[in-house]
């Protein structure tokens, strides 16, 4: 079968679009090759920085025949009718037609259309210009004299060369011709553009990569990160040192070069003073550089790794230098950072009131910086306010967490106030991902509190499925505060996930919550604290916009977008952590609970997602988790315990007795069959109720106390129990008997089983 190769070769490819390129035109062209009709065996994209290529295999030399029947009118019908089925079939008379018949309908015409099949390189040279032209690239531009002409080319960077061969393996390949804005297929490719930028002709794709390797280029990109990871551990390791692996810029590192040649710079041991976090980031940022560090230890050595794409012929020598000196250029500025940011603000007398209002020491340099973020009024969201009233509500937020976490809620209340203040350094202003790492610094040198310190980095975490958990009681009293108080403040404007667009990373914070509750065993009523949260803010927009009719009517449609104030924590006083409702409700109250029950059924949602990536059964989950459950920590450990319980004999005990009492009762209450409200003794004729009762009110009993004790497995063995009791129950009788009393009491002591046994789960929605 023949292969197919093509190449688009152009200047250079950023190495961030590359990857995904390659993988467009894949599928752009395989589909289109498909969709014509066409198979093909397999497909494999390559990238460099300048090309992209495609070889595919074992595609057929012409698309097969189509054959097509177009019914047309009945033998009967007039000319006009029988012109217009002739026009569509494209046949020249009706004698090309054949007439079929049909026992309803009589005769009539249909036409059998065979639309031969078409050579592969017809289809090829037909389908590729447009997708060239159409191809999707983020941000394309037009180049050369064409450029000025409507609809000329737009590509990533200037298109130079287009390869496309098809033929057998064995046997002569041939130019499949097209052309996109002048640029003609060919046979004709270059190299490296240093090394070998001379033409060269290929005739497939086994002839073009060796010809390629010939010409100091790589194609594979897997191969080009072997090469650079191989050569940049052993170099390091030949020096004493080991390569501090980042497979993230190994990727785009790769993306950058045809050759790799790997080598290793220097920079003076001065700057190993600045924190590792930052060397690292400074020089991967800047130079496109990897860090190395002394064998077995964790701090940086004053060695990096640089990859060039050219092999030098003084060995490297100038590359390493010219390297070499941004990189000490970028250190130094590291260093500026990193000293400036330890001391004095030069406005400090401007900062009074806001280090007042949060009761920050000016003597200190973080402090400051915190004090700075309030009094710049530093925008978190424009409906939301300032980072500063942000933190004014989390402080308040994570008192009352403290309560539940079991912190100290002076050191929490201070590693709250100093949570954002890393993100008016000038460090984290440099590089924004050090925000949080770079606090914890900042606090330790000023003397904090380790868990302050240590709460200032974890408040951000977990950032993802994989990230780690905070551990100290602080930093998770802080991380939920904050975590919690985002989730709430867009709920209360109403900017919610919808489908896959979560711009403001929420399902991660749920997630961060429940993986918090769940991994540290904190307990906490979240549906009380988020209704609590809600009406914080509610109140707080009320205040803003004056608390008329009109004004509480804006805050309830959550559409705060106009106003903003300062966030007066004085004016929560008074308001209880769990709203209880026992004093009439406002609307705003009512809108509160309503935010918080909408919010709460998000949590369920990730809650269950979280639990089957974990290998719960889905049926389980919801046989636990009801509308009003936000005690997560102990719906996990049901759906865990039941998990264990339910393959068991007792296990399918329980199950089984139970479905048949409350799939009985479910059906007589869907009839309107009268049900008592409680079960009465007196109205029993037979042993078997007798016994029943007995022994649902024995389980029963025995599972309250075990639920109490927080025992489920010991509440499900006693339940279980009743297996025995209700199988004789229905063996001997009758539970629609014809006295209307005696079967209401009969149908209410089967109820008394499903609420029994509903105190563990609802084993309705169980399978099986």
């Amino acid at each position: 079968m023949p292969d197919l190769l093509l190449e688009l070769r152009s200047e250079e490819i950023p190495a961030r679009l590359q990857r995904k390129a390659a993988g467009d035109l894949k599928k752009l062209l395989t589909d289109a090759l498909v969709d014509a009709g066409l198979t093909y065996e397999g497909a494999r994209e390559y990238w460099t920085p300048r090309r992209l290529t495609l070889d595919i295999r074992g595609l057929n030399t012409r698309s097969a025949d189509v054959r097509e029947d177009i019914k047309g009118p009945a033998t009967s019908a007039p000319e006009q009718a029988i012109q217009g089925f002739l026009r569509k079939a494209g046949l020249a008379s009706i004698s090309e037609a054949h007439v079929h018949s049909d026992p309803k309908k009589g005769d009539f015409y249909v036409a059998h259309i065979v639309k031969p099949g078409r050579p592969t390189e017809e289809i090829v040279a037909e389908v590729m210009p447009g997708i060239i032209r159409n191809f999707p690239w983020p941000k394309p531009m037009r180049s050369g004299a064409a450029s000025a002409k409507p609809g000329s080319l737009r590509w990533v960077r200037p298109l130079q060369s287009i390869v496309c061969l098809f033929g057998p393996e064995h046997e002569e390949t041939q130019v499949i011709p097209f052309e996109v804005d002048g640029i003609v297929a060919s046979n004709v490719t270059y190299g490296h553009r240093f090394h070998a930028p001379e033409a060269f002709t290929v005739r497939r794709f086994a002839d073009y990569i060796e010809k390629l390797e010939k010409a100091k280029v790589v194609l594979d990109a897997e191969r080009r990160k072997q090469i650079i990871a191989s050569d940049a551990a052993n170099i390091a390791f030949a020096s004493g040192l080991e390569l501090v692996e980042d497979e993230g810029l190994l990727e785009e590192v790769s993306g950058l070069v045809e050759w790799p040649q790997v080598l290793m710079g220097t920079f003076e041991e001065d700057y190993l003073a600045i924190p590792s976090e930052i060397i690292r980031l400074t020089i991967k940022t800047n130079q496109k550089c990897f860090v190395t560090r002394v064998q077995g230890e964790e701090g940086l050595s004053n060695k990096f790794i640089l990859v060039s794409n050219v092999e030098a012929k003084d060995g490297g020598t100038e590359i390493i230098h010219g390297n070499g000196k941004v990189v000490r250029a970028r250190l130094s500025d590291a260093k500026h950072f990193w000293t400036r940011d330890q001391g004095d603000l030069p406005d400090l007398n401007t900062l009074k009131a806001s280090a007042e209002k949060f009761n920050l020491d000016l003597k200190k340099p973080l402090d400051q910086r915190m004090a700075k973020l309030d009094a710049l009024n530093v925008t978190f969201h424009a409906k939301l306010g300032t980072q500063g009233e942000r933190v004014a509500r989390i402080r308040t937020l994570a008192a009352e967490l403290a309560k539940v976490t079991g912190a100290d809620p002076v050191l929490v209340d201070r590693a709250v106030v100093l949570a954002k203040a890393d993100l008016r350094t000038e460090a984290v202003g440099e590089f924004p991902e050090l925000q949080g790492v770079m606090g914890r610094k900042y606090a330790t040198l000023q003397g904090e509190n380790p868990s302050v310190a240590t709460a200032i980095e974890d408040h951000w975490k977990p950032n993802g499925p994989s990230d780690r958990v905070p551990d100290d009681k602080v930093a998770i009293t802080v991380a939920l505060a904050d975590k919690l108080d985002t989730l709430v403040g867009f709920w209360a404007i109403d900017e919610k996930p919808t489908g896959s667009k979560d711009p403001y990373a929420l399902r991660r914070a749920a997630l961060g919550v429940i993986r918090m509750m769940l991994e540290r065993k904190i307990r906490l009523p979240l549906l009380g604290t988020t209704t609590n949260q809600a009406l914080n803010y509610l109140k707080f927009f009320d205040e803003i916009k004056g608390g008329t009719s009109e004004q509480e009517a804006y805050a309830l449609e959550f559409n705060h977008s106009e106003k903003r104030g300062i966030f007066d924590p004085a004016s929560l006083a008074g308001i209880s952590f769990e709203f209880t409702g026992d004093i009439p409700e406002t609307e705003l109250q009512k809108s509160a609970k309503q935010i918080g029950a909408d919010l709460l059924s998000f949590f369920h949602d990730r809650f269950k997602v979280y639990l089957r990536d974990l290998g719960a059964r889905h049926d389980l989950i919801d046989a636990v988790l009801t509308p009003d459950a936000d005690d997560l920590l102990m719906v996990a450990r049901r759906v865990e315990a039941l998990t264990a319980f339910i393959t068991s004999e007792e296990g399918l005990n329980l199950l089984a007795g139970t479905k048949r009492a409350t799939q009985l009762l479910a059906a007589e209450e869907k009839k309107g069959t009268v049900v008592s409200d409680t079960v009465d003794p007196s109205l029993f004729k037979l042993d078997a109720e007798k016994a029943l009762y007995a022994a649902v009110t024995e389980a029963a009993s025995e599972a309250r106390q075990a639920i109490a004790g927080e025992d489920f497995r010991s509440a499900m063995e006693a339940l279980s129990k009743l297996r025995g009791p209700v199988d004789q129950f229905f063996a001997d009788v009758l539970v629609n008997d014809d006295d209307p009393a005696v079967r209401a009491n009969r149908l209410a002591l089967l109820a008394q089983i499903r609420a029994a046994t509903g105190t563990v789960a609802d084993f309705s929605k169980i399978a099986g």
